[in-house]
C-alpha cells in the first residue's frame, strides 16, 4: 500500500505546474512513527541519559524516535526543500508551492499541513563599543557579579565545573584567539559545535560578535578577572541565526533545541527573541510560537532554558517575546545599575494569558569581553547568560535537583522574593540562596498605618539612606535599599499596576483608598521584607 501511495503521489507532482506558483513553507506533521528504531544508549550523550535519570525523565520516549524515512523520502520527492526534521513534534518543514502542499495533505500518513508565517531574525540585544577598562566600568564588571552575590559562589569554590550549557546564538568569531576563553578550549571544554544557520557543520567561528559577547557573561575570564560565574562548565555553541535572514531561525533553534539534549545539555541560553515581525501581542501566550513549544519541550526532558525577556520596552511592542513567553522558560529582565531597578529598554510582561514574566532580572548594561578587548555592552541579551552562569553554579552546588524545581528555586532566591512584578519578575537570583549564607532582615524594614480614608507606608528610619542611593548591608551589597517598590493586585490576583520609589524620608507612600476598587491589595517591598494589605 504504502510504495502504491508513494508511485501515485510523485505523478501527481509530475503534472503541478510548480514554476507558476510562489513558493511558501509548511510545517508538516505525521500520524505515527511506524518502522523506527531507537536505541537510546547509542543515541544519547552519556550526560543527556544522567540529566534524564536525574529528573525523571524516560530514557526511551517515543518523541525521541526517528521520524519515518519512508514519509520523508516521499515527502521530499515531491516539494522544493526540505528545511528541517523535527523527532520532538514527528513533522518536517518544507518549502512548497500551494498545489504541492495540497497533494502532501491527502497523504495517509500525514495528519496536517501549516503554512509558516514570514520571519525575520530579532535579536534580543543593543549597543556596545569597545573601551578599556577604566574605573568605572571595573566597577561595572565587579557588580554585575556581586548584585548576584557572586562572591559567595566564589567563596565555596562553586564555578559550575561538570555542568553542560548550550548556546544558541548568531555566531562565536575570535572566540578561540580571545584570552576570555583560552582556559575553556585549553581544557577541552567546548564539547561539541554545530552551524544550524547555514548547514555548514561544526564551523560556529563567524558572524556577528553577539554570541562571543553572550558566552563571556555565562564564562569569560581574563587573568583573575571574571565576566559570568560559570567559568569552570562545559559548552555546546550552536549558531541559529544569520543576521535579517528573512526565514527559519525558530526552526533552528528548534533543531538546536534537540542536538542539546542529544549533546547532555543541562542548560540553555537563547539571548534571542521574536516579536512584531512575525506575531501579535497576544501570540506571546507560551504555547503559540513552534518556537515556545520546543522550549517547554525541552524543558520536559530536563533542561533548564534561560532566556532573554527582550528589548522591547520603549517601543510600541512593549511586551516580552517568545520562546521567553512559555511557561517553563525562565525569562531574564534587565536592571539598570545606577538605580538597581528596570532598565527602560528591558520588555515587560506578564505573558499574554497573565503569567509572570520575566521571571528574575539581573543587569542589563554589562561588560563583556569584545573582540578588541574589554567592551561595554546593553541588552537583556546579557542579563540572560548572567543568570543562566548562575543556574550552573546552583546545579553544581545541588548536584541532583530536577529541572523545574531549580527554576523555581532561582526565582524564590530573587531579591525580592515573594514580592514580584512585570518588570522585575522576583528581581536578582541571590548565591546566599543556596550557600546557605543569605542573611535577611532582623525585623520588618517598614509599616503600614491605617486610616478609614488611606494607608501609609513607613519605613524604619535607620535604614533611609544617606545618599541617592547605596547597597543594603544585610545581603553584602545584593540589595538596592534606597528602592520601595510596590503593586496593586485585584481581586483575581493579578497585578494592575507596579511602581519603585526612592525612599527619601520616613513617610514614603500614601495611598488613597477612595481609588481603588473592593477587594484590591497593596502588596509592598522594602530591604528584603515584603508586606500586603487591602485597600
Amino acid at each position: 500500500m504504502r510504495k502504491i501511495t508513494i508511485q501515485v503521489f510523485l505523478l501527481l507532482i509530475l503534472l503541478i505546474p510548480t514554476f507558476t506558483q510562489a513558493q511558501n513553507f509548511y510545517w508538516v506533521s505525521f500520524r505515527d512513527k511506524s518502522d523506527t528504531g531507537f536505541n537510546p544508549y547509542e543515541y544519547f550523550d552519556s550526560k543527556a541519559i544522567e540529566r534524564r535519570i536525574r529528573n525523571g525523565v524516560p530514557i526511551n520516549d517515543r518523541t525521541d524516535w526517528p521520524v519515518n524515512e519512508n514519509y520523508i523520502e516521499t515527502v521530499q520527492q515531491g516539494v522544493s526543500t526540505l528545511v528541517f526534521t523535527s523527532r520532538w513534534f514527528n513533522a518536517v518543514v518544507v518549502g512548497a508551492n500551494e498545489i504541492q502542499a495540497e497533494v502532501i495533505r491527502q497523504l495517509p500518513f500525514v495528519s496536517s499541513v501549516e503554512m509558516l508565517p514570514y520571519m525575520q531574525t530579532l535579536l534580543a540585544s543593543s549597543v556596545d563599543y569597545d573601551t578599556i577598562l577604566d574605573e568605572e566600568d571595573a566597577s561595572l564588571l565587579s557588580w554585575q557579579l556581586k548584585s548576584l552575590q557572586g562572591d559567595k559562589f566564589s567563596e565555596a569554590g562553586i564555578d559550575g565545573k561538570g555542568v553542560r550549557i548550550a548556546i544558541f546564538d548568531v555566531g562565536f568569531p575570535g572566540v578561540k584567539e580571545n584570552p576570555a576563553f583560552e582556559k575553556i578550549f585549553r581544557e577541552g571544554r567546548v564539547i561539541a559545535t554545530r552551524d544550524f544557520s547555514k548547514r555548514k557543520g561544526e564551523d560556529v567561528f563567524w558572524g556577528k560578535s553577539h554570541g562571543a559577547h553572550v558566552w563571556s557573561c555565562i564564562a569569560g575570564q581574563v587573568g583573575d578577572i571574571r565576566m559570568g560565574l560559570a567559568t569552570g562548565a562545559e559548552f555546546l555553541l550552536a549558531k541559529t541565526e544569520v543576521d535579517r535572514e528573512p526565514f527559519s531561525e525558530e526552526l533552528h533553534w528548534m533543531a538546536a533545541a534537540e542536538w542539546a539534549d542529544k549533546n547532555g545539555a543541562d542548560i540553555i541560553n537563547s539571548s534571542l527573541g521574536y516579536t512584531q515581525k512575525r506575531y501579535f501581542p497576544w501570540d506571546m501566550d507560551g504555547k503559540t510560537s513552534y518556537i515556545s513549544k520546543a522550549a517547554n519541550m525541552a524543558a520536559r526532558k530536563g533542561i533548564l532554558v534561560v532566556n532573554a525577556a527582550g528589548n522591547e520596552g520603549t517601543n510600541d511592542w512593549g511586551t516580552i517575546g517568545t520562546p521567553a513567553d512559555a511557561d517553563s522558560v525562565l525569562a531574564i529582565g534587565g536592571i539598570d545599575p545606577e538605580t538597581g531597578y528596570h532598565t527602560s529598554f528591558s520588555s515587560y510582561g506578564p505573558s499574554a494569558d497573565k503569567r509572570l514574566k520575566p521571571n528574575v532580572s539581573a543587569f542589563g548594561h554589562v561588560i563583556v569581553s569584545g573582540e578588541s578587548g574589554f567592551s561595554n555592552s546593553t541588552g537583556t541579551s546579557f542579563a540572560s547568560p548572567l543568570v543562566a552562569g548562575f543556574a550552573a553554579c546552583v546545579l553544581q552546588l545541588w548536584k541532583e535537583t530536577p529541572c523545574m524545581e531549580l527554576f523555581h528555586l532561582i526565582e524564590k532566591s530573587g531579591n525580592l522574593y515573594p514580592y514580584f512584578d512585570y518588570a522585575h519578575g522576583f528581581g536578582m537570583p541571590q548565591a546566599g540562596y543556596f550557600t546557605g549564607k543569605q542573611v535577611l532582615p532582623p525585623e520588618p524594614t517598614f509599616t503600614f498605618v491605617e486610616s478609614e480614608d488611606s494607608v501609609k507606608v513607613m519605613v524604619n528610619n535607620k535604614l533611609i539612606p544617606s545618599q541617592e542611593w547605596q547597597y543594603d548591608k544585610w545581603s553584602d551589597g545584593s540589595i538596592l535599599r534606597s528602592n520601595l517598590y510596590y503593586n496593586i493586585t485585584n481581586a483575581k490576583g493579578v497585578i494592575d499596576s507596579y511602581y519603585v520609589v526612592d525612599v527619601t524620608e520616613e513617610e514614603v507612600l500614601v495611598i488613597d483608598r477612595s481609588e481603588y476598587l473592593e477587594g484590591e491589595t497593596l502588596v509592598v517591598h522594602f530591604a528584603g521584607h515584603t508586606a500586603s494589605i487591602k485597600l
